[in-house]
C-alpha cells in the first residue's frame, strides 16, 4: 500500500508519498480501508518533529480517517467486512489502509457523506470529552470557543448550540459571518478586540461558563479573567506557548477551575469510552442535522504538503481532508 511518509522533520515538501507494508490486524483490532482521512494540527506538529506519535502507533500522520472495514482480527465483534466506518486514530489516517483498535471506529452517521466522515471522529472525541464530559456544559450557559474557524471550533459551535448553550468564538473577521450561521451568538475579532472585555460585554458582565482554548500560556490570564463564577477553563493547545503565571488568587476568588487534557496519548479504555460517549449523544445530534461536518476543501492524499499549507496559513473554515478514490 502507499503512505505519506515523513523521512526528514520539516516543512510541507518533506511529505512523501511512497509505498509501505501493509498493516494486519492485531487481536481486536480492525483494517480500515481508508477513503480519507483530515489535517489536525498535531499532524503538523509531527511533520516539524515536535509531537511523534505514541508507542505502538503507525508512523504516519493522520489522527482520524474514513472508509470500509477490510479485515476483522481475532475477539472482534459488531463489526464486519465491508461495513462503513470513521475512526479515530492514534496515527496512520495518511494511508490506504491502516489498522484501528475496534473501540475507535464509528459508524458513518446517517445522512452524512462517506470522505465527509472523516472530519468528524477526532473534533468529535475532543470536544465532547471536554465540553461535556469534563467542563459539564449545560442548557443556558455560555460557551466562549477560541480559534472558532478549526475545525474544533466549528464542531464545538454547533454542539454548544446544540446543547442549548450562547457560544462565543474568537476568530478572523472573514470567518464570522460562517460562524454565525453555525450558530455562534457573537463573534470576537482577537487581533482588535479585547475578548475578555467583548465576553463579558455579551453577558453582562457576568463571563464565560466555559472555556475551550487552544493558546495555552499566552492566553491564560485573560480565559481566568474571562470566566464567570464557577467558571471552567479547559486547555486543548499550546499554540501561544507552554509556560505561563497562574494567578490563583483570581481562580479562588471565582471558585473556578484549570484543566488541560490530550486525546492522542490516553489509554486505548480511555478512548474507548469516548468514542463510545460520542456514538452516545453526539451522533443522534449529527444524524439530526443540528450538527455537521464542516468541509473547506478536499485534496488527493498524495497532495498532503498543499494540505499543510493551507492549514498552517489559517485560512481555511473546518477540516481540510485528503482522499482517496
Amino acid at each position: 500500500m502507499h503512505a505519506i511518509t515523513i523521512p526528514e522533520p520539516g516543512g510541507p515538501d518533506g511529505l512523501v508519498w511512497t509505498e509501505v507494508p501493509d498493516p494486519e490486524p492485531g487481536p481486536g483490532e480492525v483494517v480500515v480501508h481508508v477513503r480519507a482521512s483530515a489535517v489536525n494540527r498535531a499532524d503538523l506538529l509531527q511533520r516539524q518533529g515536535h509531537y511523534p506519535p505514541p508507542p505502538g502507533a503507525p508512523a504516519y500522520p493522520g489522527l482520524e480517517c474514513s472508509g470500509v472495514v477490510g479485515a476483522v482480527g481475532a475477539g472482534v465483534t459488531g463489526w464486519e467486512i465491508g461495513q462503513e466506518v470513521c475512526a479515530l486514530l492514534a496515527g496512520g489516517g495518511y494511508a490506504e489502509r491502516v489498522a484501528v483498535p475496534a473501540g475507535q471506529l464509528l459508524p458513518v452517521p446517517a445522512g452524512v457523506d462517506l470522505v465527509d466522515a472523516a472530519a468528524l471522529p477526532e473534533v468529535a472525541c475532543t470536544v465532547w470529552s471536554n465540553v461535556v464530559q469534563l467542563a459539564g456544559l449545560t442548557t443556558g450557559e455560555t460557551l466562549l470557543v477560541h480559534g472558532g474557524g478549526s475545525g474544533i471550533g466549528t464542531f464545538a459551535v454547533q454542539l454548544g448550540v446544540a446543547l442549548g448553550a450562547t457560544v462565543v468564538v474568537t476568530a478572523r473577521p472573514a470567518k464570522h459571518e460562517r460562524l454565525r450561521e453555525l450558530g455562534a451568538a457573537h463573534a470576537i475579532d482577537y487581533r482588535e478586540q479585547d475578548f475578555v472585555e467583548e465576553v463579558r460585554r455579551v453577558t453582562d458582565g457576568r463571563g464565560a461558563d466555559v472555556v475551550l482554548d487552544i493558546m495555552g500560556a499566552s492566553y491564560l490570564a485573560r480565559n481566568v479573567a474571562a470566566l464567570a463564577t464557577g467558571g471552567r477553563l479547559v486547555v486543548i493547545g499550546m499554540q501561544g506557548g507552554r509556560k505561563a503565571e497562574l494567578d490563583l488568587g483570581a481562580l479562588l476568588a471565582k471558585r473556578a477551575s484549570v484543566a488541560a487534557t490530550a486525546l492522542r496519548s490516553r489509554p486505548l479504555a480511555e478512548k474507548a469510552a469516548i468514542v463510545a460517549g460520542v456514538r452516545e449523544q453526539v451522533w443522534p445530534l449529527v444524524a439530526a442535522g443540528a450538527v455537521r461536518p464542516v468541509v473547506d476543501r478536499r485534496l488527493p492524499m498524495p497532495e498532503a504538503a498543499e494540505a499543510h499549507r493551507l492549514v498552517e496559513s489559517n485560512d481555511h473554515v473546518g477540516k481540510v481532508l485528503l482522499t482517496l478514490g
